[in-house]
């Protein structure tokens, strides 16, 4: 026993001093490590088809470091991450429930044997964090679709979308290298409503909450009207309604960002905008952040007050085969911003969103005729010389 303890311990495998200065030459650099570890996340990270169901919502969609960071008296990492998506899921609460009351009242008014529709919830996590809400109402008695969905997502923006985001002139990468993804967190709240009578319009909105790993952070969104038909009060109302929630905050906000809404908007190859505008904004990071933070929730709490009148006004009004058929084709306008212009959508498919979400904003049905242009001086043509020629409505 004695001659075993004052034997020389045998040096572990591979670990003398010149076994370790071998390897070492051969091991990668930390950045390359870094780089390696990010590649390996990438390949087993976000992806349209890693989205787990659950059978009930959680109580929380970020992860559980940042709302434990969030509540130390210690740390302000994770505190707008949890304030942003406390304020998104009671904005989806409020606005759904709104929406359901509009399809009570009008079925109620027409006689049996129609219902009011109600929203269908669909919630999913992701292992590496985050995850989404998704409500969907289909076939009602006033709304064709309309949905309202809520995300938070933990993912990598891609070079592409880096560079997207550079052509804007803001910058994404501070610390990266070129060509480098750029860990990031997102929240956002989102909703499209598409109504049945073409008389009432489509209504849109959005609020996010971007950080990168490194610190950098910005607020976008905005709120816009479709109108298959332009009755110049609706318009009137709705830009009425944002404006005074832009004046709470900044009298520079409305100009700006009903401009930013009208050029945001414009489809292209056709020469026109999707709809009569509103508000919107991006890479907004120019003031204390939790005046931005109040303004954007503003914006969300504003919606039902500017659009619920507009849609019980004119989802009772009369229409006719013609009427729909042109409501069919400026849906089919719809489709071809949203595939080929929104911001929104080519993020959510190059970062590996939910499909099903992404798409809520598509309506049920829409129209493509060849050549087609409306007659002059018809209400068609009112609406269509509107959408060529922005208005000032307020």
């Amino acid at each position: 026993m004695t001659a075993f303890l004052s034997a020389p311990l045998p040096t572990p495998l591979g670990n003398t001093t010149a076994q370790r200065t071998a390897r070492g030459s051969r091991l990668p650099s930390p950045h390359a490590r870094r780089r390696m570890q990010r590649a390996a996340w990438r390949a087993a990270g976000p992806k349209f088809d890693d989205h787990v169901a659950v059978d009930a919502r959680p109580e929380s969609l970020v992860r559980e470091s940042d709302a434990a960071a969030a509540g130390s008296a210690e740390s302000s990492t994770g505190v707008m991450r949890v304030k942003f998506e406390e304020m998104v899921r009671k904005a989806q609460d409020s606005i759904c429930k709104a929406i359901e009351e509009v399809e009570a009242r009008y079925a109620k008014e027409h006689g049996e044997g129609l219902v009011g529709g109600t929203f269908r919830e669909d919630a999913w996590v992701r292992e590496n964090g985050g995850g989404g809400i998704s409500r969907v109402l289909q076939d009602g008695a006033v709304f064709e679709k309309a949905g309202v969905n809520v995300s938070v997502v933990y993912g990598e923006m891609p070079p592409e979308a880096v560079k997207a985001a550079s052509d804007r002139g803001v910058t994404r990468d501070v610390g990266y290298k070129p060509g480098e993804s750029v860990p990031f967190f997102a929240c956002g709240v989102s909703s499209v409503m598409h109504p049945k009578n073409p008389m009432a319009p489509t209504v849109h909105f959005n609020y996010r909450y971007f950080e990168t790993d490194r610190g950098l952070w910005w607020f976008g969104g905005g709120t816009d009207l479709t109108p298959t038909y332009l009755f110049e009060d609706d318009a009137k109302h709705f830009h009425g309604t944002y404006k005074a929630a832009c004046d709470r905050h900044d009298p520079e906000f409305y100009p700006k960002f009903k401009k930013w809404c009208d050029d945001y908007f414009m489809i292209g190859h056709r020469g026109e905008r999707r709809g009569v505008g509103g508000i919107f904004f991006d890479d907004l990071n120019d003031r204390d952040q939790d005046k931005i933070f109040a303004f954007s929730t503003d914006c969300a709490n504003s919606f039902v007050d500017a659009y619920v009148p507009i849609v019980e006004k004119r989802v009772r009004m009369d229409f006719n085969d013609k009427h729909k058929e042109w409501q069919q084709l400026r849906r089919g306008r719809y489709v071809e911003f949203n595939l080929v212009y929104d911001r929104g959508t080519v993020f959510g498919l190059k970062t590996g969103g939910r499909i099903e979400s992404i798409l809520m904003s598509l309506p049920l049905t829409a129209r493509w005729e060849y050549d087609q242009k409306p007659e002059k001086d018809s209400p068609e043509d009112k609406c269509l010389q509107v959408l060529k020629n922005p208005k000032d409505w307020c």
